[in-house]
């Protein structure tokens, strides 16, 4: 049998371990992980390259019920999405068990031709008869070409995962060279991690009104890139939790953040931060597209 390549569909509620299980698939970590829901906000392309095949992931953003034009395009993105792979990866959370919002995903499927896997993740916090419970719960509202349980955390059962993805995938050829992990540039990644930096550290007042856009990045040197990046947030009092007294959380955002992308990209990096207010942006079109959320 000859090489085998495809895309891959990860899709489900928020918070239920899409990144996780990106990150686990892929080895290393390009798509950030939070507590929090709704922490991708973009298309994530992770790329598996093994010596019999290349899979290529796309991390979709959870799909919840929008209340701001940012959330409609989310959701937008992770149905469209179901189109456009071969093979799409329902993933859910086995400590709850069914969702109501996973039946009105489930209802989607009916027009999705590719083969369907159910990823019950988390199982290593569940008991096996509340698995099997689980499992059959979800059988009875949709036949799964695969149900395969995980723990994308502990990285457990994910090669199982990864070879059943690889016997599906048809023949084709490598679409990316043998050490590219993701295909999104370094810009993005960076303004990705310091976005996750300040989800790990603010209060639920700020995370989902910020984002993170890197304005300049050059290396000066053949050991230092000097990056600028500004942190938009929606209104001045979140300005203020960001910087923090004496400028305290903006440091503190900025050195965990450059610590990470040292070790990521493997050089040295000088990270200067600022905080402007870009107020309501989550609901303004051409700010949407200014911060690169579009369909394209």
């Amino acid at each position: 049998m000859g090489y085998k390549s495809g895309f891959v569909a990860i899709i489900g509620r928020p918070n239920v371990g899409k990144s996780t299980l990106l990150n686990a698939m892929i080895g290393q970590k390009i798509a950030i992980m939070s507590k929090r829901a709704q922490t991708t906000r973009n298309r994530i392309r992770g790329v598996r390259t093994t010596d019999s095949s290349q899979t290529i992931f796309i991390d979709t953003p959870g799909i919840h019920t929008p209340h701001h034009r940012l959330g409609e395009y989310m959701v937008e993105i992770a149905t469209q999405t179901l189109q456009e792979v071969d093979l799409v990866l329902f993933v859910v959370d086995a400590t709850t068990g069914l969702h109501p919002a996973e039946r009105e995903i489930v209802k989607q499927f009916e027009s999705v031709r590719t083969p369907i896997f159910l990823v019950l993740n988390k199982v290593d916090a569940v008991e096996k008869p509340i698995l099997l419970e689980r499992i059959e719960t979800y059988q009875n509202i949709h036949a799964f070409d695969e149900y395969v349980p995980i723990s994308a955390l502990k990285h457990d059962q994910t090669e199982t995962l990864a070879k059943l993805i690889e016997d599906r995938l048809p023949e084709g050829p490598k679409f990316y060279p043998d050490d590219m992990v993701t295909d999104y540039p370094e810009q993005f990644i960076i303004a990705e991690i310091v976005r996750e930096k300040v989800l790990q550290l603010t209060q639920e007042e700020v995370p989902h009104a910020v984002m993170v856009e890197v304005e300049q990045m050059e290396r000066r040197n053949q050991d230092t890139l000097y990056v600028h990046a500004v942190i938009y947030t929606e209104r001045d009092s979140q300005k203020g939790i960001l910087i923090g007294k004496q400028g305290q959380m903006l440091k503190r955002v900025g050195e965990l953040a450059r610590k990470e992308l040292e070790a990521l990209l493997g050089s040295k990096i000088y990270l200067e931060l600022w905080v402007k207010v870009k107020k309501d942006w989550r609901n303004r079109p051409t700010l949407l597209r200014q911060f690169g959320f579009n369909n394209e």
